[in-house]
């Protein structure tokens, strides 16, 4: 059985998360969603009109989608919306779970991939973040939960715009993009966006052996412009732009969560890239929010697709390289204060 492909959908207080879900779920797209109302942790100022006495609470709707209001365990809800699926209770083509406000994705994304059955069943496709842009500059600035979003985003959807002026926009878009750099940026005013914009964006799979989305590397390599500074001595390059220096004062916000990139055209020893990876997510597992790649693997004729998020990591063989490509290995790093220059030292020395 195919898995379910599963979304979550976060976004600070006020946002515009259930905005975005209403639409979706009245749009005529001919699909079956089961959309859960996650209370992960103790907050539950979004959602509390949506809170019932039960634990759990299951709806079906009159468009077809249901409705899973969750106060405790995801990975309970989970499991039992695939059971009641699997024996014919209830019928629904994909998962949305919309996390409250002040949520960190992180323990959220981490559900997909802890447990064996949920595993069994489930794809986690996506991160989506809706971002407000006449509030979303404080909001950044002041709530740490606000950069968590941002930086775990596969894709960034901005609400309100309508409110600002294009300036504040721009600007708004130049910060989100050094918190993470490889999100695309798309609008969600009055929670228009198109379908494609929030399901089926394969942005986010341990597993995945297909190439990785190519805005991915993109939008790295829109950001290097004038970052790159190449190492004759070592024989690659690893740029890095505005995102690797959050304490650099040139009218930036310096913020604590901020991303770099590692590029490389040598192979990686895989023993030594292992072991210095384990230690990596050891040391620094909490303050890694997420981190992606495509590698370039000594006695592997394919490239190496590569994610994590926080203590959990995984790695699959994906394509072989295109006729016309030069093998490298393009990483990105996504966390709260990491050391960088750690990172780059130590994933040089893993080179062939």
């Amino acid at each position: 059985m195919d898995l379910i492909p599963s979304t979550i959908l976060t976004g600070f207080l006020g946002a515009g998360k259930t905005t975005l879900l209403n639409r979706i779920l009245q749009e005529e797209h001919g699909m079956r969603i089961a959309i859960i109302e996650n209370e992960f942790g103790q907050e539950n100022i979004d959602n509390e009109i949506l809170v019932q006495d039960s634990s759990e609470q299951i709806v079906e709707m009159n468009n077809g989608c249901i409705c899973c209001t969750v106060r405790g365990d995801l990975i309970v809800a989970l499991t039992n919306l695939a059971q009641k699926r699997a024996a014919g209770e209830i019928s629904f083509d994909r998962v949305v779970i919309e996390t409250t406000g002040l949520a960190n994705p992180g323990p959220v994304a981490q559900t997909f991939f802890v447990d064996e059955e949920v595993g069994a069943n489930y794809l986690l496709d996506a991160v989506v973040t809706v971002v407000d842009a006449r509030h979303a500059m404080d909001q950044l600035t002041q709530n740490e939960e606000a950069q968590r979003q941002v930086g775990f985003a596969d894709k960034i959807l901005l609400s309100k715009t309508d409110l600002v002026d294009a300036a504040a926009v721009e600007t708004l878009k130049a910060r989100l993009h050094r918190i993470n750099p490889r999100a695309p940026i798309a609008t969600s005013d009055f929670g228009r966006a198109p379908i494609s914009d929030v399901l089926d964006l394969r942005g986010f799979n341990l597993n995945d052996k297909l190439e990785l989305d190519p805005d991915f590397l993109k939008v790295e390599e829109a950001h290097d412009h004038d970052h790159d500074h190449d190492h004759a001595h070592c024989g690659h390059d690893h740029a890095h732009g505005e995102a690797c220096n959050h304490d650099h004062h040139h009218g930036h916000h310096t913020d604590d969560i901020a991303a770099f990139v590692f590029k490389s055209e040598r192979a990686f020893d895989p023993e030594r890239l292992e072991q210095f990876l384990g230690s990596l997510v050891q040391v620094f597992g909490p303050q890694m929010l997420r981190y992606k790649g495509v590698l370039r693997m000594e006695g592997v004729d394919r490239k190496v697709v590569f994610q994590g998020v926080h203590q959990i990591m995984g790695s699959d063989v994906g394509p072989k390289w295109g006729e016309n490509e030069t093998p490298a290995t393009k990483m990105v790093f996504i966390g709260k204060n990491l050391p960088k220059d750690v990172f780059v030292r130590g994933l040089e020395q893993c080179l062939v």
